[in-house]
């Protein structure tokens, strides 16, 4: 073992100096968002190399070393209950494209493992795939590993796929043995208390296709990969990961919050404290990432991963909010590494404030009355919670199933998934997990093509028309040599004038013809280094290596600039009118509007908004005129270029500069000068999420459209109502004012029209000891009125309970409880008593003990729902 204590940023420095000192390209971490489309997070540290080991891009380096941080939430459930499951974890790796392969790979992993982190070589173990013979006798002849150290596993363990087609290969994995004293005789490398994995070396060296048959690549790469947690606790001779000090200080916070000491507790706090440092270090760093808490995707991950937080936190004793201390810890291990996490440490914690402070509602809420559904569940000896429950805490609440099937599995409890999803009624699921393959494939046949075409020549800046031939033609992503008129193809040709989606702005439209040939372009996407043509093909018949005319829609070419350069112009004035420190969240730059999404955690009043748009407008008239340059990016940061935060940028950049108004990095398609945007208005500015505000806007001729619209409805209210426009507002007040009273006075007849039949009920009534109880449905009564007769009849009979139902609309199910305090004496609360009953209408409801509504949506049901009332209440009043 090392002679000296080695940190987690000591760890990680060695092995980027080991492979610096070997020729590798030391590079930085890539973003958390991932440039696949595929992946909604970064999930492994080969990821960003995906399109090299296609062979869509070159490598700019023959080797590279990287400690990537990384992402994954597909078993999120084990974290903190076992050594070494994280949601985030750096990956160390070094990487060859087409450079050293096997034998080198295999005798620098145990250099750096034996030489540098001084592991004994009696301690630690190899797999190879079964059939590798040659990665076998490499570990066994040239380093001395004895054989019985080597262990041959499966495909499962140690064969790498990309996913069904795609680049693949056998993989050798170095474990460390916790307990070497136990001899090699019968050594099992899935026994996690002896074994811990920490290197995986991948050799790519085949290319699987839809047959499943293996072709040699004729470039064979190296993936690797080296856990830094797992290495710090293999050096830092701790039983765990999270008690390294990559996290345990995070977990040393949280016990300090909760009053504490986490060696001295139980092992369920040592759980809570131990996904409270996770959770913590993951959610800090996608945030810092540009990713913002929501209801889907990778916003919806970091929701849930908040949300885990808090409640562990509840778990342990927190009662309030804490979560910022905790992440200060967080940003403080992390900033001499990732130094934007101090940077954008106002971003981050306005954003889990907020999601805090929303949650800690939700759990007060639902926590409360899952306590009671779990009560009632054990008490009638059942051992599943309903589906109806789940979704009415979901649906009514805001409580998430995840969150209720992991407090049911704490109780000895499952839910019935299957039950909540029919209640869903066909809404779209929240995601759980981030894809956890990645697919190598691009369109179904670019990865076998990639070796043998060249990279897509963008010529679209300077040109809208140009001649070209026909690389790739794929019908429903198969490759094919030709097609016929009437076919939907998808088209990669040599050169293009075609922008292709990208930087929010979408894909070109136009059109591709030859000789008797006439394609109409409907959209155009980039994959790696190809530029994907969608269309129908109208006339003739297309064949691979024809020569065409492609042809750019140059009228909507003008509408995108135009709509570009706009929201250009609108982050600026932003900047300047609201916050200098507003950032970019998102945009969408189509033909006819402009989308613009931001950091601000309130809303913009209409004097600013109104500013903005002037401001805009102001820039606009003075004609500035554009400055395209290609630059060195540490050049045109230092001039100050805005970058997207999250973007990833290569070497050298695009640089779009209005001087004096707008400079940023950009690779969209931009007017020749702002004069040429004509005038700009904002359509909307709404809230999309927590801190992030959303304004759309128009430009040029999209103006005059809007308008045209605008002014079409003008006119028709002013027809309508017989005034002149000016007039409209007055006219619209006036008439709201009726409905008001109007509304008013109907509710007023209904109430009385409900009281009038309820008084036939009375003689309804039935006497229990010394109560009365009613227990009705009535027809054609709103849920208002409903509550008005409830009430009117327990005045009336003083000392009792009522209980009222209707179905006010086909669907729809309202009940009504309203009990003396007497009844209440007697132990019966009016909510809880009226949300068991509307359950069983598949609803729910409460209020207060004398007084309480609640709904449903099953009408079939409410005869038994009032029957159970009627039983409940003679049971407990006797």
């Amino acid at each position: 073992m090392p002679s000296k204590y080695l940190s987690g940023n000591h760890i990680r420095q060695l092995f980027l100096d080991f492979y610096t000192q070997r020729q590798h390209q030391p590079l930085p971490s890539a973003s958390l968002v991932p440039e696949d489309p595929t992946v909604l997070l970064t999930i492994a540290g080969m990821l960003p190399f995906k399109p090299i080991f296609l062979g869509q891009r070159a490598a700019e380096f023959k080797r590279a070393t990287t400690s990537q941080k990384c992402i994954r939430t597909n078993d999120i459930e084990n974290v903190g209950r076992t050594k070494r499951h994280h949601t985030f974890f750096e990956m160390l790796g070094n990487f060859s494209f087409g450079d050293y392969f096997k034998e080198q790979a295999i005798a620098w992993g145990w250099e750096i493992s034996t030489q540098v982190f001084e592991l004994p070589p009696e301690r630690l173990v190899v797999s190879v795939f079964e059939d590798d013979d040659e990665a076998f006798n490499i570990w066994k002849q040239q380093v001395g590993v004895p054989e019985k150290r080597i262990k041959r596993m499966g495909a499962d363990d140690n064969f790498w796929v990309s996913g069904p087609t795609g680049p693949c290969g056998p993989c050798s994995e170095i474990y460390y043995d916790f307990h070497p004293e136990l001899g090699d005789d019968h050594i099992d490398l899935e026994d996690d208390s002896r074994f811990i994995e920490f290197y995986n070396l991948v050799f790519m060296q085949y290319n699987r296709d839809v047959s499943g048959n293996l072709t040699p690549l004729q470039n064979k790469n190296i993936d690797t990969g080296m856990g830094l947690e797992r290495m710090a606790q293999i050096l830092q001779k701790v039983p765990n990961n999270y008690e390294t000090d990559l996290i345990f200080p995070i977990i040393e916070t949280a016990a300090k919050i909760a009053k504490i000491n986490y060696h001295d507790s139980d092992e369920n706090t040592k759980v809570s404290l131990k996904v409270i440092g996770d959770h913590v270090r993951a959610v800090v760093h996608m945030i810092a990432d540009d990713i913002r808490a929501s209801n889907v995707g990778r916003g919806y991950i970091l929701r849930r991963l908040i949300r885990r937080v808090v409640r562990h936190g509840r778990l342990i004793g927190i009662p309030g909010e804490f979560i910022n201390q905790v992440a200060e810890t967080a940003i403080s291990l992390s900033q001499s590494v990732y130094p934007h996490l101090r940077q954008r440490e106002a971003v981050i914690k306005a954003e889990l404030e907020r999601e805090e402070g929303n949650f800690l509602k939700t759990l007060d809420r639902g926590e409360k009355l899952l306590g009671e559904i779990i009560q009632e569940v054990k008490k009638q000896g059942l051992t599943v919670i309903s589906g109806e429950s789940a979704f009415t805490l979901y649906d009514t609440y805001g409580f998430p199933l995840e969150l209720t099937q992991e407090i049911a599995q704490e109780q000895n409890l499952r839910v019935d998934v299957e039950g909540f999803n029919t209640e869903m009624h066909k809404q779209i699921e929240r995601a759980k997990a981030a894809h956890e393959t990645i697919d190598l494939t691009v369109q179904g046949s670019l990865d076998k093509l990639a070796e043998h075409i060249h990279s897509t020549e963008f010529i679209g800046y300077e040109k809208l028309a140009i001649t070209a031939k026909i690389a790739v033609l794929l019908v429903e992503g198969i490759a094919q040599a030709a097609a016929p008129a009437g076919t939907n193809v998808q088209i990669v040709l040599d050169k293009t004038p075609f922008y292709a989606e990208s930087g929010g702005q979408v894909g070109d439209q136009g059109y591709i013809s030859g000789d008797g040939v006439l394609i109409r372009i409907e959209d155009v996407k980039k994959e790696s280094d190809f530029f994907i043509h969608f269309g129908k093909i109208e006339r003739g018949t297309v064949r691979v290596g024809d020569i065409v005319t492609a042809q750019v829609d140059s009228a909507n070419r003008r509408r995108a600039q135009s709509n570009h350069t706009a929201t250009h112009l609108l982050q600026a004035a932003l900047k300047k009118v609201v916050d200098e420190g507003i950032s970019q969240a998102g945009s969408l730059v189509s033909f006819d509007r402009l989308r613009f999404d931001f950091n601000c955690p309130r809303s913009l009043t209409e004097d600013e908004v109104q500013q903005v748009e002037d401001l805009v407008n102001a820039w606009i008239s003075q004609a500035h005129p554009a400055q395209v340059e290609i630059l060195p990016l540490p050049e045109a940061k230092a001039r100050g270029a805005v970058a997207m935060f999250g973007e990833k940028y290569g070497d050298q950049v695009r640089v779009i500069d209005f001087p004096g108004v707008s400079m940023e990095l950009c690779g969209g398609t931009h007017v020749n000068n702002t004069g040429e945007i004509g005038v700009f208005k904002i359509i909307s500015q709404v809230g999309v999420s927590a801190g992030i505000r959303r304004i759309e806007a128009v430009s040029g001729a999209a103006v005059l459209d809007y308008l045209n619209v605008r002014d079409k409805v003008v006119k028709d209210l002013s027809d309508r109502f017989k005034v002149k426009p000016e007039e409209i507002p007055d006219r619209i007040t006036i008439l709201q004012t009726e409905l008001r009273h109007n509304e008013k006075v109907i509710q007023n007849l209904k109430s009385q029209l409900a009281i009038v039949k309820s008084d036939s009920l009375l003689q309804t009534a039935q006497v229990v000891g010394e109560h009365k109880i009613i227990v009705a449905q009535m027809t054609d009564i709103d849920p208002e009125s409903l509550k008005d007769a409830a009430e009117r009849l327990l005045q009336k009979i003083l000392n009792g309970a009522v209980v009222l139902a209707s179905i006010p609309e086909p669907g729809k199910v309202s009940i009504v409880a309203a009990f003396s305090s007497d009844v209440n004496e007697k132990g019966l609360q009016a909510g809880k008593f009226v949300g068991n009953i509307a359950k069983l209408c598949g609803g729910g409801g409460g209020g207060k003990p004398n007084l309480a509504q609640a709904g449903g949506r099953d009408a079939s049901k409410l005869p038994q729902a009032l029957e159970s009332a009627k039983d409940n209440l003679l049971r407990a009043l006797k």
